[in-house]
């Protein structure tokens, strides 16, 4: 098996890739490759990897490789695909970078050769995806065509069963499942939020309700793909403030604010309410992301919202604290009381409450 993992990267308005560098074995740190350093049009491909000759390590001593090359691997439900793919127990960084599929978040890819670029990945109809999705979450085998399948799901973050679904017309969406521990109808109660987030004013995910199996699933449009084909540079907020998955728990809202403009400011302070009114306390660093144009952020619409996250009562915490001063308390009247860390007076908060 071959040991290098080079990265591939779409520059902003193409629809095909470019080589970008190669990541050191084992992954720990990038090097930008001379053809890209010399292409005028080439961009910092994340936000602590600067457009610079020789070795970037992370920002933080704390990451294993840089957050902008984290965020493109597979979190736990991917990971667990590929643990049965490759029959192998926790599966490393570099086996994650190889194995998983092209379609991964944002605009990087890790094929193994820095000539041609390969795309990895499978068409499925959509219950085969629930059918492969469904005997992974109860830890049964997959036939070869379903292994085949489901590898469409290897590059996508979170927990939850999902694969990734082209449409006819080469759209490309998340497909959310129903998991075999459900208690509440977690699925329709994603879509529901999803609906009353774009009904409060709210920029959310594009999405729809869809039937498979005889049972709901809920369907996300890509927001980090274009129309044309392209694909746009994507951060989580672990990235954007420099934390780790082990540290996300420092993550503030006003300190994302800081980073990505305050002409969210308005707009962010609508998400912490909404997630508070809704009962959503699963807003984890990795719930929230920027788009990178190679010089600043841009605010992504909102997504991951699970009104069915709370689980002792109305005195929980919120994941990411909503002052400055680490104040998280699931309660609206907190947060209004800390507007001004989100550059708006308190009337202007009531407005968005």
């Amino acid at each position: 098996m071959t040991s290098r993992a080079y990265v591939w990267t779409w520059l902003p308005g193409e629809s095909s890739p470019v080589v970008a560098g190669i990541v050191d074995t084992p992954p720990r740190g990038f090097r930008y490759g001379r053809s890209y350093l010399g292409n005028p049009a080439a961009i910092p491909i994340g936000p602590d990897l600067p457009l610079r000759d020789g070795p970037l390590l992370p920002v933080n001593p704390d990451f294993p490789i840089p957050g902008a090359l984290l965020d493109a691997l597979p979190d736990r439900w991917g990971q667990r695909v590929l643990e049965l793919q490759l029959k192998v127990d926790e599966p490393s960084m570099h086996v994650c970078m190889l194995h998983a599929d092209s379609n991964r978040f944002g605009a990087l890819d890790f094929p193994t050769s820095p000539v041609d670029y390969i795309h990895r990945g499978s068409r499925a109809t959509l219950d085969e995806l629930h059918t492969a999705a469904e005997l992974i979450d109860k830890g049964k085998p997959l036939t070869p065509h379903l292994e085949l399948a489901l590898r469409h799901g290897t590059s996508i973050g979170g927990a939850r069963p999902k694969a990734q679904l082209v449409n006819e017309v080469g759209d490309e969406w998340i497909a959310k499942f129903s998991s075999t521990t459900d208690i509440l109808p977690v699925v329709q109660a994603e879509a529901v939020a999803l609906d009353l987030a774009k009904r409060s004013g709210m920029r959310a995910a594009q999405h729809e309700l869809a039937q498979s199996l005889g049972k709901h699933v809920l369907l996300v449009k890509r927001f980090d793909r274009t129309p044309d084909g392209g694909r746009r540079h994507t951060v989580s907020m672990l990235t954007v403030l420099r934390l780790t998955e082990m540290t996300g728990r420092y993550a503030t809202y006003p300190e994302f604010l800081d980073e990505i403009g305050a002409h969210y400011s308005e707009e962010l302070f609508r998400r912490v309410a909404f997630n508070i009114a809704i009962g959503n306390v699963d807003d984890h660093a990795r719930n929230h992301a920027a788009f990178w144009d190679g010089a600043e952020f841009s605010l992504t619409p909102a997504y991951d919202l699970d009104p069915t996250a709370r689980g002792r009562g109305w005195d929980e915490n919120q994941a990411i604290a909503f002052s400055r001063d680490g104040q998280r308390s699931s309660s609206l009247a907190e947060l209004l009381n800390t507007s001004n860390d989100f550059y708006i007076n308190r009337q202007a908060g009531k407005a968005n409450h």
